[in-house]
């Protein structure tokens, strides 16, 4: 390959299109798995080549539950992409996890359903049971800390990311439940993204933005859709310098 992929980027929402590339190319990948949320980006950011697609679409068409997984991870591995972070616009569960908070999760809990969650789940693929002890790459976690570090950005390290189905948010008593169960973040495209990466042996990590507390998490009788895209454009200014440091790395 002419141009090797040194990252790739999957913006969520409020990251639809990567500030500060250059030398860009728009390609739109034909997949096994049908087409993916819209043309893969590839272009070159802090001296490397790197490749972004937006999961919901460059307009927000995409709902969560129907980003197809499979043929975005597979165009980004077609692609020659090694390692990929995963951009998530989330909900605080945590106290210390509130709006315009950056967090680098390490576990996750899958509550969705109806989603195709596997490249077997297709006749004839072979069945493949991946170890998902740790969800999350953890060289990849690492340097995502590191590189927030460098760039003067506070970020937490570790959390439970619980994915929800969407596109609704979550009722107070939904949030008690996952609360119980060890969630930090609630989110609803971390999976079954993490999972298909790792079918595919790539590198992946979340850069989870918190833009909301979740229900019942704050003082917030009802939940802004207007104060969450707010916070949302506030903290993925972060996300530049976060992974210009990464690829100097």
């Amino acid at each position: 390959m002419t141009h090797p992929i040194d990252l790739a980027v999957i913006g969520g929402s409020g990251l639809y299109q990567f500030p500060g590339l250059t030398n860009t190319s728009r390609q739109r990948i034909d997949t096994p798995y049908g087409p993916a949320s819209g043309d893969v980006v590839t272009g070159d950011f802090a001296g490397r080549r790197i490749a972004f697609l937006a999961r919901h679409g460059e307009s927000h068409s995409l709902p969560p539950h129907r980003v197809n997984y499979r043929a975005n991870l597979w165009a980004l591995h077609h692609l020659g992409a090694r390692q990929v972070v995963g951009v998530n616009a989330v909900g605080g569960i945590r106290g210390d996890m509130g709006p315009r908070v950056i967090v680098v999760p390490d576990q996750v809990i899958d509550y969705t359903h109806g989603r195709f969650t596997s490249f077997c789940d297709v006749d004839g693929a072979e069945v493949r049971h991946i170890d998902f002890s740790e969800p999350y790459t953890a060289s990849l976690r690492l340097a995502l800390l590191d590189a927030a570090n460098k760039a003067g950005i506070a970020a937490i390290d570790g959390g439970c990311y619980g994915a929800t189905q969407g596109p609704r948010l979550e009722t107070r008593a939904e949030i008690a439940r996952m609360k119980r169960d060890g969630c930090d973040l609630v989110g609803m495209t971390g999976m079954p993204e993490a999972a298909l990466a790792r079918e595919l042996g790539l590198d992946y990590a979340c850069l989870a933005l918190v833009a909301n507390f979740a229900a019942g998490c704050g003082d917030e009788a009802e939940i802004s859709i207007e104060e969450i895209f707010a916070h949302l454009k506030a903290a993925t200014e972060a996300v530049p310098p976060i992974l210009a440091e990464l690829l100097k790395s």
